[in-house]
């Protein structure tokens, strides 16, 4: 048996004015044959558990090509058609197969499709016919559709936030393809929509109301004939029609059990809908906790959330900290020039000069400072453990580590990259728990990796294109009525 590799995953942030063009496939989001497997095999990512599973169960999994970039904005039409021309070409001249394992976010967007998943698992299917299976696994902040889950055979999505359990959702999606494969079973899936958009700060799994709706969900999944069933949390920050939370089930060979089991898991989610609500604190009430809280504190930067296409090099906390005087804190920022600088000068050396704010979208403008610095390094670091995603290897590009003489250490990276591990600062030769601040950029992306060492996890509600207050942004193209935006009116499966 043989099933063929291929995907784009990409999260697109339609608000942000960074497109994902060809150079920045190329620089580094671009892996082709064994490079998948060089990269992926042994990680806790999606591929991860489809290679995983592949050997467990003896069947062939060949991989194709498959693009990942950080989430930025769209797409560009360019960069689309020619990766899937690629992954669409290799298909069709490496055929037959048994079936086909793709790995797609679920909230794709190119400049020319809104729904760019949809468009490239619709494109996979005319190249292999209806009779071959097709699995995917989204992550969980998919805006599914239902255009692409009528292209697939069988649908999962990621049902961790952060997200840990890729490579398992990646295991589950390979078995289930091999049995249809097989002719094992009849997999058929049903999607249910909701007028409803969940704000990023009240996605954490962890946490209510996801907890329960995560736990429902899981019930569902263990009834007879119930191959899997989950919540979709979809990702607000892309202005499409189809933005927004979904229940998905999917049955062996039963239409209305799935569809029962959908409906019931999306009333759930519905009573839930002013819970699914949230504000965070303002930069200086979080730094007033921070002041007031055993160390460390880590102040999830909202508004420059890298995870959802925020640039990462906000400066509106650090501004505030250094205000105040506050000296024990860590950031992050992506900032290629400072780095570059840091490096000429060499490790030891005094420099002075301007961090952050690079971008026309970023929030806050360049901080003057000065300082030593400390190391430099080529910013690579691997992380073994579960990360959100479950990525192992990271790349910061050359990097350097900036003590200020006002107190704050500045990690400057050339490479945009999530702080989504300790790694990241320990390969470094920085311990975080030694730092009575930690600045992530994010929301719960970084929790896994801080929350055992964190007396406490502040949610900031910083400016930017990832934040909180969706009210800020101007949508075009969404849905309406949609909650929160305009009262909405959702029927029950009693009443269908």
């Amino acid at each position: 048996m043989r099933l063929a590799l291929l995907g784009l995953f990409h999260e697109a942030n339609t608000f942000s004015p960074l497109q994902a063009d060809r150079a920045l496939f190329a620089s580094g989001g671009l892996f082709r044959g064994a490079g998948v497997i060089d990269e992926y095999e042994g990680s806790s990512t999606t591929i991860g558990g489809y290679l995983a599973a592949g050997e467990r169960l003896g069947v062939e999994i060949v991989p194709l090509t498959f693009a990942f970039v950080n989430p930025v904005g769209a797409v560009t039409q360019d960069a689309f058609e020619w990766l899937a021309g690629e992954m669409l070409g290799e298909l069709a001249r490496g055929g037959p197969w048994d079936g086909v394992l793709l790995n797609l976010h679920g909230a794709a967007v190119a400049e020319h499709l809104p729904d760019a998943d949809a468009e490239l698992a619709r494109r996979v299917r005319a190249v292999i016919g209806p009779g071959v299976p097709v699995g995917a696994v989204l992550d969980l902040h998919g805006n599914a559709s239902p255009s692409l889950v009528d292209a697939l055979t069988v649908t999962l999505a990621y049902q961790t936030n952060p997200h840990v359990d890729a490579a398992v959702q990646g295991a589950r999606c390979t078995e289930l393809v091999v049995r249809a494969a097989r002719g094992e079973i009849t997999p058929v899936q049903v999607l249910v929509p909701l007028p409803l958009v969940v704000n990023i700060a009240r996605q954490d799994t962890g946490e209510e109301p996801m907890a329960s709706l995560i736990a429902a969900a899981g019930r569902v999944a263990e009834r007879p004939g119930m191959l899997w069933a989950g919540v979709l949390e979809g990702f607000p920050y892309a202005d499409v029609p189809h933005v927004g939370m979904s229940c998905l089930t999917v049955h062996d060979g039963d239409l209305l059990a799935a569809e029962w089991a959908a409906w019931e898991l999306a009333e759930a989610v519905w009573s839930c809908r002013d819970d699914l609500q949230a504000r965070g604190h303002t930069v200086e009430e979080a730094l007033d906790l921070a002041e007031q809280e055993p160390g460390p504190v880590v102040l999830l930067d909202v508004g420059d959330n890298i995870g959802a296409g925020a640039p990462g090099d906000s400066t509106v906390i650090l501004t505030a900290a250094l205000r105040r005087g506050l000296r024990s804190l860590v950031q992050t920022l992506w900032d290629p020039e400072a780095a570059a600088a840091c490096v000429a000068a060499g490790v030891g050396a005094e420099v002075s000069l301007s961090v952050g704010a690079r971008h026309d979208h970023s929030a806050g403008a360049p901080v003057p400072v000065k300082g030593r610095v400390r190391v430099i390094s080529d910013g690579r670091f691997e992380e073994p453990a579960p990360t959100h995603g479950g990525f192992r290897w990271f790349d910061m590009g050359p990097t350097a580590v900036l003590e200020t003489t006002d107190g704050p250490t500045i990690v400057l990276m050339s490479r945009q990259t999530m702080n989504t591990s300790r790694r990241q600062l320990t390969a470094l030769g920085l311990d975080p728990a030694t730092f009575q601040v930690i600045v992530a950029k994010g929301v719960n992306g970084p929790r896994a990796a801080y929350a055992p060492i964190a007396s406490r996890l502040v949610v900031v509600d910083t400016d930017g294109v990832t934040a909180m207050g969706l009210e800020r942004f101007d949508y075009r193209r969404r849905r309406r009525p949609l909650y929160p935006f305009e009262p909405a009116t959702f029927p029950s499966a009693a009443a269908r």
